[in-house]
C-alpha cells in the first residue's frame, strides 16, 4: 500500500516497537489523527485465552464515564404493554412482529437491539442476521431485560457491549478524537479496568497480553502492558 504524505508523517511520530503510557499513548493519538473528520477512538487488546473454550469466553458490557460521542439508534423488542415505557425511556424504534419482519427483509439501521425475555424465542429465529452484526440481545450484556427503561438509558449513555473473537482479541470503540484527553484516557482506564475484573478462573498465565490503540485513519499506538494488567 501506498504511503501518503500524511500517512508517512503521522506513522514517523510512533515508535513501532515501544510501549507508551496511556496518557503518553492518547497524546500521540490526538497528534496522529489527522482526517477531516471527528476519527474514533479506538482500542484492540489481545487476551490470554482460548475463545473456543465456553469457561474462557470474555464477554460483557462496560459503562463509559463520557461515552462514546456517538448518538445510539436503539431498537426495543417488546410486547405492546411496553412499547411506552420504551419510547419514553429515549428509543427509537419500538414494536414487535413488524420488527422481526423488517429485520428478516434485510433493514438494520440501527445500533443495538433490547428484548424482553418473553419474546426472544421468537427474536432467537433471527440468530443468522442478528448475530453476524453484533446486533443479537443477549441477557449478559443487559439487552435482554424486563427493565427496558433502564436498559435503553445504559446503551444511551455510554454503555457498550464487547466480545472476545476468534483470535483472542476484544476490539471496543471508547470515544471520538476531539474528547478532552482526560476523558478519553478515562474511558480507557474504564473499559480496561471491567477487562480486568472479568479474567475467567481458567485462563492461566498472562491475561492482558497486548493493548494497541488507534484513531480511525491513524497508526496503532501500543501501550504498556503492565499499566494495563493493574486497573482494576
Amino acid at each position: 500500500m501506498k504511503l501518503t504524505k500524511r500517512m508517512k508523517e503521522t506513522t514517523s511520530l510512533v515508535e513501532r516497537q515501544k510501549e507508551y503510557s496511556i496518557r503518553e499513548g492518547v497524546g500521540l493519538l490526538k497528534k496522529t489523527a489527522k482526517a477531516k473528520f471527528d476519527e474514533s477512538v479506538d482500542v484492540a487488546v489481545r487476551l490470554g485465552v482460548d475463545p473456543k473454550k465456553s469457561d474462557q469466553m470474555v464477554r460483557g458490557t462496560a459503562s463509559l464515564p463520557h461515552g462514546i460521542g456517538k448518538s445510539v439508534r436503539v431498537l426495543v423488542l417488546a410486547r405492546p404493554a411496553k412499547h411506552a415505557e420504551a419510547t419514553e425511556a429515549g428509543a427509537e424504534h419500538v414494536g414487535f412482529e413488524d420488527y422481526l419482519e423488517k429485520i428478516q427483509n434485510g433493514w438494520a439501521d440501527i445500533d443495538v437491539v433490547i428484548a424482553t425475555p418473553d419474546v426472544m424465542g421468537e427474536v432467537g429465529k433471527l440468530g443468522k442476521v442478528l448475530g453476524p452484526r453484533g446486533l443479537m440481545p443477549n441477557p449478559k450484556s443487559g439487552t435482554v431485560t424486563n427493565d427496558i427503561a433502564q436498559a435503553v438509558q445504559d446503551v444511551k449513555g455510554g454503555k457498550i457491549s464487547f466480545r472476545v473473537d476468534k483470535g483472542g482479541i476484544v476490539h471496543a470503540m471508547v470515544g471520538k478524537i476531539n474528547f478532552p484527553e482526560d476523558n478519553i484516557i478515562e474511558n480507557i482506564q474504564s473499559f480496561i479496568s471491567t477487562l480486568n475484573r472479568m479474567k475467567p478462573t481458567a485462563s492461566k498465565g498472562v491475561y492482558i497480553k497486548g493493548v494497541t490503540l488507534s484513531s480511525t485513519m491513524g497508526p496503532g499506538i501500543r501501550i504498556d502492558k503492565s499499566e494495563a494488567a493493574q486497573l482494576h
